[in-house]
């Protein structure tokens, strides 16, 4: 069978992005810091050239936006200092007692079903000032054993935090010759058509990071907001910290989710903390999946509900926390691929026949 040219030419793109795909399926873990500096590279490239049209110097510029976006991450994790720093003395005065508290309660309770399970306050007191009452030479012997065991988990987070900076700095260095360098590959007579599809997906990703960071401000001011209402003391960093972390879909929810229970069950007596949490951060779930990031993020770009979902899951099963990293951004390229792809066919005579 012979193929026309156009049929040859969406054979070989197809083959391209299966290559593509199984390539990033491969070597997910290695290219996680690639993929985060390029998409901050993305992201931040514009206010590079801002600065660059106001004759700052590029190095200065990049150098600049560098600076301040590692400064922004580390304020992000510094959040997280003071809820460790009231929440760590709390625990060595509660947990026994919480123990205590939940052997007296629940432990009558179950008996009255035949299950006979008692809690070992003891024990649980001696595990508790253990773990947290541990001078510095014994918490670096554990840190040191840690990194001998899992020597190549340390290493792989380490490599991250060093070469994502790297990365994006090279790539912000570069990136008008990049972009200059990637078009020049195209063949000068697809280079209009491809010039007009990268122009329409700037259009949708940029949609998308607006929409996210819309949602990540809402969400910041409703944690603290809320758990601020409900009497938190750490109400400030516990909800400006899950509202900014909900960039990691799941897993900046379950953190912050985390450190609202400990820290209800720590200063609150009975069970007013965690149901507090449980009701806020349920709101807070259910409106951010079925409202916010639907709204701001999928209509924004295009893409329903359900897909928005389904890309989250997708990506995720199928490239683990790079897949989570990229869903929406791939999933809106694709959707202009996909619209293009549906008006190729519907004023094609394959269609009308």
């Amino acid at each position: 069978m012979t193929l026309t040219p156009a049929q040859r030419q969406t054979l070989s793109w197809s083959l391209i992005a299966a290559v593509a795909l199984a390539v990033l399926w491969a070597l997910a873990p290695v290219l996680m810091p690639f993929i985060l500096g390029a998409g901050l590279a993305y992201a931040l490239h514009p206010a590079v050239e801002r600065l660059a049209a106001r004759r700052v110097p590029r190095v200065l510029a990049v150098t600049l936006v560098v600076l301040g976006t590692v400064v922004a991450v580390l304020a992000v994790l510094l959040l997280v200092v003071p809820i460790l720093a009231k929440e760590v003395p709390l625990l060595k005065e509660q947990i026994p007692l919480l123990a205590d508290r939940l052997n007296r309660s629940v432990s009558p309770w179950l008996a009255q079903y035949g299950i006979d399970v008692s809690l070992d306050v003891a024990g649980v007191k001696a595990m508790v000032l253990n773990a947290l009452d541990g001078n510095l030479e014994e918490w670096t012997s554990t840190l040191l054993s840690s990194a001998r065991i899992g020597g190549s988990i340390m290493l792989a987070v380490l490599g991250t935090a060093l070469l994502v900076p790297a990365v994006l700095f090279y790539l912000l260095m570069d990136w008008p010759h990049l972009i200059a360098k990637t078009l020049s590959l195209v063949p000068p007579r697809h280079r209009a058509q491809v010039d007009n599809f990268l122009e329409e997906c700037d259009g949708v990703m940029g949609q998308y990071l607006r929409g996210q960071a819309l949602v990540m401000l809402i969400l910041a001011v409703y944690y603290t907001v809320a758990l601020a209402l409900g009497g938190f003391e750490l109400a400030l960093p516990v909800g400006v910290f899950t509202g900014l972390a909900i960039f990691i879909p799941y897993l900046g929810f379950g953190l912050g989710l985390v450190m609202a229970l400990v820290a209800g069950v720590l200063q609150f007596n009975g069970w007013y903390g965690p149901i507090i949490v449980a009701v806020v951060y349920g709101l807070g779930q259910v409106v951010e999946s079925f409202f916010l990031t639907p709204r701001l993020v999928g209509e924004r770009i295009g893409l329903p509900p359900l897909a928005v979902i389904f890309a989250l899951l997708a990506f995720g099963h199928l490239f683990g926390f790079v897949g989570v990293l990229v869903a929406l951004p791939l999933a809106a390229v694709g959707l202009v691929a996909g619209r293009r792809i549906t008006a190729a066919y519907l004023g094609s005579a394959l269609y009308r026949e």
